[in-house]
């Protein structure tokens, strides 16, 4: 189980990173660019968001997964509204500071600055349809059991959802991506974990506000249904035509379930086939990375991850092991752990 855990937050991380380069980039430029993507590299000066990051480096992707982690920690399981928007802001404002443009996303920026316009941090999310809830959710699937009798999942993923995606697409979202980490933590395989993140979300229709924009979970059924025979190149085409690659999470989400699906075995090619997808790669490969860690972490090709938890000065083993003492019911925080996976 903590190979898993840590499977999971790794495969999210070295997702990540191999989506850097392309990320907000059309496929034309990331030909143009970059060539065929084998590995990790280095962004050029032309990319839009992260121009010149090294290879290796890791976005807000993972940034904020591990800020969501820690608060899970911290809070023995339950995530506080208020310190999850302040920590969100200290993130930002230190962003910004150094001069990132790897900032916020639409649906958290245009909420936390209802935060800080004094709005009520429980109530500002009730528009956020894009991935930013499900981008960093995986430490909720680590930290909560399918299996269990409760609500305890659902309440943590909306919980995770509150101040910035809570939309019955935000909810939808962050919980597929949960579920199916949760289920490949308990030991099922990607196929699995997919079959049982659909259900999970079937079982919670109405966790979220309403919005017109439509269902990420229905979306993702049809998705997987009309992409299950097509490959390599067919299925990037469809993936891109008719499935999506843009911030909306009922976009980006059924394509990095499909690419789970498709690269179950080969997680390396899979998270390298997104980047050259074009749009919201990073996010996509990140979570598709934390699936296919958690339902196959000894498949995360050794040497790039060692790359990455080295250049983004990651540790987190800890984290993962204080995730887990909540699943089980231990709850509290280790004195071990860092609080944001990084190392001192």
């Amino acid at each position: 189980m903590r190979e898993r855990a840590l499977g999971a937050l790794t495969g999210l991380a070295l997702g990540d990173a191999l989506g850097m380069p392309t990320q907000s980039m059309s496929p034309e430029q990331i030909r143009q660019h970059y060539g065929t993507i084998t590995g990790l590299r280095s962004a050029v000066a032309e990319q839009p968001i992260a121009p010149s990051m090294p290879a290796g480096s890791v976005t807000d992707d993972t940034e904020q997964a591990l800020i969501l982690a820690g608060l899970v920690i911290d809070g023995g399981g339950h995530i506080d509204p208020h310190r999850f928007a302040d920590a969100l802001l200290t993130w930002e404002d230190d962003m910004r500071a150094r001069g990132s443009l790897d900032l916020l996303g639409p649906s958290t920026k245009l909420a936390l600055e209802r935060v800080r316009a004094g709005a009520d941090p429980r109530r500002t999310g009730r528009e956020g349809t894009t991935n930013g809830a499900s981008m960093r959710v995986a430490p909720v699937g680590i930290a909560f059991s399918l299996s269990t009798a409760d609500d305890a999942l659902a309440q943590a993923v909306h919980d995770s959802c509150l101040v910035t995606h809570d939309t019955r697409q935000g909810f939808e979202a962050a919980g597929l991506i949960a579920a199916a980490v949760s289920a490949a933590i308990d030991g099922a395989d990607a196929e699995a974990a997919l079959e049982a993140a659909l259900d999970f979300v079937a079982a919670h229709p109405r966790r979220g506000h309403w919005t017109e924009k439509a269902s990420v979970a229905a979306r993702a059924r049809l998705a997987l249904e009309t992409s299950r025979n097509l490959h390599d190149d067919a299925l990037a085409d469809h993936l891109r035509e008719y499935v999506g690659t843009s911030v909306e999470s009922a976009e980006s989400v059924p394509c990095a379930l499909v690419v789970v699906r498709e690269f179950a075995q080969r997680p390396l090619t899979g998270l390298c086939f997104v980047a050259e997808l074009g749009g919201d790669t990073d996010t996509i490969a990140a979570m598709a990375g934390a699936i296919l860690g958690a339902s196959a972490p000894r498949l995360l090709p050794a040497e790039p991850v060692g790359q990455v938890l080295e250049r983004s000065g990651l540790e987190l083993g800890p984290l993962c092991e204080a995730l887990l003492a909540i699943r089980s019911g231990g709850g509290g925080r280790s004195q071990e752990v860092i609080s944001d996976g990084r190392r001192s």
